[in-house]
């Protein structure tokens, strides 16, 4: 397998650490540094290339298969100048490395053991996370460990009914069938709790929409620049000037929230300003939470059947009325009680409820495919469905854990019964 490098921090910093991975690396570190250091042990040394020197950098060897990949894998840390990134990366490639592709280094630690698709996927996941929340989701660890333990009992499950298929004319306990179905209800019921907390996990992960609705002026711009932090939207006296959706992305008591403007809904003739009055209603129709917004005086929008709603009343510097939140983004009245009651919103719709769970659609299916098998095995009397049906199972949950091999199923049947004594 080819020789990969790639920059592992980010760019504009005073160190750059190039990571090379494959059989030969070692080698291509050894004409650039001359003699190699102890494994994992940090060593400056000088880098020369056909007589030139490229610069000082620390260098670091994982030999294998203790490295991230499995393979060889050496980590040089140099300035962080693009001349030096440059000229230190022309030599790798002169030596016979190749800048590895996107993901290219986890698909290797992939395919060599030493992260399974979970763990690939929650590291990615770490990458992107926005916010607090998102990061310590990504950092859980709970829905690994549950797939850990969903996949060994599985495991026991099919044992049990191989026993029950090869081997009925055996002294096997008699409460072995109860067991087993008692055993395939609890997973079942486990991973079902795990499918009704995905929704949370989901949009933890994506993000909330959260929408402002109402009539044209009534403050929905300014109310959408305070909460911002920055004038995202224009604002104006004139009515019906936020003629289309205008977004912004903002953290919400650690949850990311995509908080989107829209057009006044009025009935209007203008043609252009009732195709920005339809799209906001849609637009609220699949939002994750409503804010509807009027004016002191005014009514409050008709509210979108479905998504939770919170009334808000702008302009409280002019006059407050009734509603839950009088605001006012011209004085800060106000403006920080909605920060967080929209926190407490946002924190309510991403919350799990303790239940290891699928985040990503992927995972969802492997979950749900995994239920709907056991599911069918219980609805099944003959030993032989109920095993085919659990096989199933071990098929959809293996995409999302690992497979389980008939030479575990077996260990499992001959140290868990007493079968030919």
């Amino acid at each position: 397998m080819s020789i990969i490098f790639a920059p592992i921090t980010g760019k504009g910093g005073a160190v750059a650490t190039l990571r090379l991975s494959g059989a030969e690396s070692f080698e291509i570190i050894k004409v650039l540094a001359g003699e190699l250091p102890a494994p994992r042990h940090a060593s400056l040394r000088r880098l020369r290339f056909k007589g030139q020197v490229l610069d000082e950098a620390l260098v670091v060897l994982f030999p294998a298969p203790r490295s991230f990949t499995g393979e060889d894998v050496a980590e040089l840390s140099i300035h962080g100048g693009r001349a030096v990134l440059a000229v230190v990366s022309a030599a790798l490639v002169a030596l016979g490395a190749r800048p590895a592709e996107p993901g290219e280094f986890s698909r290797r630690a992939f395919e060599n053991g030493r992260m399974d698709l979970l763990q690939v996927e929650t590291m990615a996941d770490l990458i992107a996370a926005e916010t607090e929340a998102q990061r310590a989701q990504a950092l859980d660890g709970r829905l690994h460990m549950a797939c850990m333990d969903w996949r060994e009992r599985l495991r026991q499950l099919m044992a049990r009914q191989e026993a029950l298929i090869d081997f009925p004319d055996e002294d096997l306990p008699p409460e072995v069938e109860a067991e087993l179905r008692g055993g395939i209800s609890a997973l079942r019921d486990e991973m079902q709790t795990a499918l009704h907390a995905a929704p949370a996990a989901e949009r933890l992960r994506e993000g909330l929409e959260f929408v402002i609705l109402g009539p044209p002026n009534a403050g929905k711009s300014t109310l959408l620049n305070a909460l911002a932090g920055e004038d995202v939207a224009i604002v104006s006296d004139i009515p019906g000037t936020t003629r289309d959706a205008v977004g912004v992305r903002v953290d919400l008591g650690g949850v990311p929230v995509h908080l989107t403007d829209t057009a006044g809904v009025r009935e209007t003739e203008d043609v252009i300003e009732a195709e920005g009055v339809r799209r906001a209603k849609a637009k609220a129709a699949h939002a994750d939470f409503v804010i509807l917004v009027a004016a002191p005086g005014e009514d409050f929008a008709a509210p979108p059947p479905g998504a939770p709603v919170l009334r808000v009343c702008t302009k409280a510097d002019i006059q407050a009325n009734s509603a839950a939140f009088c605001v006012s983004a011209k004085t800060g009245q106000g403006m920080a009680a909605l920060r967080a009651r929209l926190a407490e919103e946002a924190h309510a719709l991403t919350d799990r409820q303790g239940a290891a769970a699928p985040a990503r659609p992927r995972q969802v299916a492997c979950v749900r495919d995994t239920v709907m098998a056991l599911d069918m095995a219980l609805e099944v009397d003959e030993p032989e469905l109920r095993g085919e049906e659990l096989r199933t199972a071990a098929q959809a949950l293996a995409r999302l854990a690992g497979g389980i091999g008939v030479e575990e199923i077996l260990d499992a049947v001959f140290s868990g019964f007493c079968i030919g004594k």
